[in-house]
């Protein structure tokens, strides 16, 4: 198979989608989030982290105290992917990450501020 062919498989294979949490394995403290693309989310929030610029001051300031060893990315749910070209995962991607907030605070997790938001 030629180069540009891999390239648009590559580029036309769907990315798992759901909600992944950030854990600080020393507090456990984590950041909660979804994604439409979950490796590539796991991948930016490393990527910030290992470069002093993630957006959620307290996850980095605990980062930068603890190193990269304290820390785990995990994938929590994954949605099963659609046979509907057409289909949006947002909403549910919103509806689990949800329930997992709910669930987590209920059994008193910490959780870091950006945990509210849509990350």
């Amino acid at each position: 198979m030629d180069r540009k062919a891999l390239v648009r498989r590559y580029n036309e294979t769907p990315r798992p989608a759901g909600v992944y949490q950030v854990l600080n394995t020393q507090s456990g403290k984590l950041l909660l989030g979804l994604s439409s693309n979950l490796a590539g989310a796991l991948n930016r929030h490393r990527f910030q982290l290992e470069n002093g610029m993630h957006p959620d001051k307290e996850l980095q300031a605990d980062w930068s105290r603890l190193g990269a060893s304290a820390f785990a990315f995990e994938t929590l749910d994954v949605l099963k992917p659609s046979d509907d070209p057409d289909y949006n995962p947002s909403e549910d991607l919103r509806t689990l990450k949800g329930m997992w907030l709910e669930k987590l605070t209920a059994s008193g997790a910490p959780l870091y501020r950006q945990s509210g938001l849509d990350t």
